[in-house]
């Protein structure tokens, strides 16, 4: 649904990100605090091995998912990405219930980082008051965002660049302390063998780092709607899926590897890593343990990029999904407004001002509404994946049903339908296994499983209503319609 086109506004959003652009952001997009600081936690319940195995599962499943994401959105390149595809594929209900479940994640996301960045300052300076360092942060995300999408893409870029770059010498500094060429004699493959290890607590302690592993590969599928805005997504698109495999291989699985080989299991140290204790990342004290001077303080200045690319993100793909959705009539109109330069300033306002409303909720009232909110928001990531798989297996059936032919397609994601429905299925085993438990011989934890599944009511609330109002139906596949 296009909107009329004045003096000072345009129709369209501008094609202005470059490939690298999309590329770092495929690569950057799920380097953050779950490999930062929850792999310590999750070595500590596993075991090196059992945090491996959750790790690799995990990113099989992703890699299959982004695989399906990379065939439709280099066919199809559009901000509204798995909302659109599952509006045009599957049911328009379930495309509407995806983009306003999208949206929110990402806008509470917002919130939580502008939380996490404080505290990150206060490891510097802690006597500073949060509310100057959220309001600096959240003018910083807006600004980028508003500047062009060439302005969002730049600064992705270069987050994206530092992470790796520490990754990438984490990596390198790990190999030569297991080798024994730095920080002290070899470890060699001692803490491989420590104890119960490589699988310490068994298949329920490899379930729970499973479940928890799902979370720290969210934000991989910010390439489909980043793809609405690449510059030549019929080539850019596949280019950033295919580095998807090494990414997983390099920066998770090898990195948690060598913080296994470095760092005992056992060790209380890697229980609780989290942006209020830096000093405990596994990174810091495989760094520290390297010799390496004020490694707590770098390693502080990393994560706090990590943050700030996250809720940078989170702006971005919020703001292109409620302005797609506010262009196909699922949103306010006005919200689907552009200004010259092709950037929905409106939607970005909007979704800016919910990011910060939330955030002040995490300040007043204990943060009650707060927690509610994340409560909400939890399993939005898992739900939009569960949208990717299903549109990606409609979209292949109603593409060979109509008689087209697969070679025309631009990029060719293999192994289907094995990979749809094997991510579909994981996707579903993580989303019920979420707070298993919260159920034990002594009775059931009814608070907790609330808060973990609240989102799943929510989502199918929305679904429903809008399938009743608007009477639609699961579409045939002769009626899924490929072109505008």
């Amino acid at each position: 649904m296009k909107q009329p086109n004045s003096g000072s506004e345009t129709t369209e959003l501008k094609r202005g990100l470059k490939a690298r652009h999309l590329t770092m952001i495929s690569l950057g997009g799920s380097i953050g605090t779950g490999l930062f600081l929850a792999s310590g936690g999750a070595i500590h319940s596993a075991g090196p091995g059992g945090a491996l195995i959750a790790y690799a599962a995990i990113g099989i499943m992703v890699y299959f998912l982004m695989t399906s994401l990379g065939e439709l959105s280099a066919y199809m390149p559009v901000s509204g990405s798995f909302s659109t595809y599952a509006s045009r594929f599957v049911d328009p209900a379930l495309g509407f219930a995806l983009g306003w479940n999208y949206w929110f994640n990402w806008a509470i996301t917002i919130a939580a980082e502008l939380s996490a960045a404080t505290l990150i300052m206060k490891f510097w300076l802690p006597d500073s008051p949060s509310i100057l360092w959220s309001l600096l942060f959240l003018v910083l995300m807006f600004s980028l965002n508003y500047l062009s999408v060439r302005g969002y893409g730049e600064s992705e870029y270069w987050f994206a660049l530092i992470k790796i770059v520490t990754v990438i010498v984490f990596i390198i500094v790990g190999i030569l302390m297991i080798f024994g060429i730095i920080g002290g004699e070899s470890v060699g493959f001692s803490n491989f063998t420590l104890g119960d290890a490589p699988v310490s607590g068994g298949f329920m302690a490899v379930l729970g780092v499973f479940m928890a592993a799902g979370f720290s590969f969210q934000g991989t599928e910010l390439v489909g709607v980043a793809a609405g805005e690449s510059e030549n997504p019929r080539e850019n698109v596949p280019k950033a899926i295919r580095t998807i495999f090494w990414r997983i291989l390099l920066f998770y699985i090898l990195a948690i590897f060598i913080i296994g080989l470095l760092i005992p299991y056992t060790s209380d140290n890697l229980i609780s890593g989290d942006v209020e204790n830096i000093a405990i990342s596994p990174f810091t004290l495989v760094f520290e343990k390297a010799g390496l001077a004020f490694a707590a303080s770098v390693m502080n200045a990393v994560i706090l990029t990590s943050v700030l690319s996250a809720g940078n993100s989170g702006m971005y793909a919020s703001t292109r999904m409620i302005w797609t959705l506010a262009r196909e009539g699922k949103a306010p109109r006005f919200l689907g407004r552009l200004d010259k330069r092709g950037v929905p300033v409106v939607a970005l306002i909007a979704t800016a001002a919910v990011g910060m409303f939330a955030f002040l909720a995490s300040m007043f009232g204990d943060g009650v509404v707060y927690i509610w909110l994340l409560n909400a928001s939890g399993m939005c990531g898992f739900i939009a994946w569960l949208g990717i798989a299903v549109s990606h297996y409609r979209f292949r059936r109603a593409y060979k049903a109509q008689g087209r032919d697969l070679r025309d397609l631009p990029y060719l994601a293999k192994w289907f339908p094995f990979g749809p429905i094997f991510a579909l299925t994981v996707c579903i085993v993580v989303i019920l296994g979420q707070n298993y438990s919260a159920i034990t011989e002594s009775g059931v934890d009814w608070a907790g499983l609330i808060a973990s599944y609240i989102g799943i009511p929510l989502f199918l609330i929305v679904w429903i209503a809008y399938k009743v109002k608007k009477k639609t139906k699961v579409l045939r596949l002769e009626e899924c319609r490929f072109d505008d």
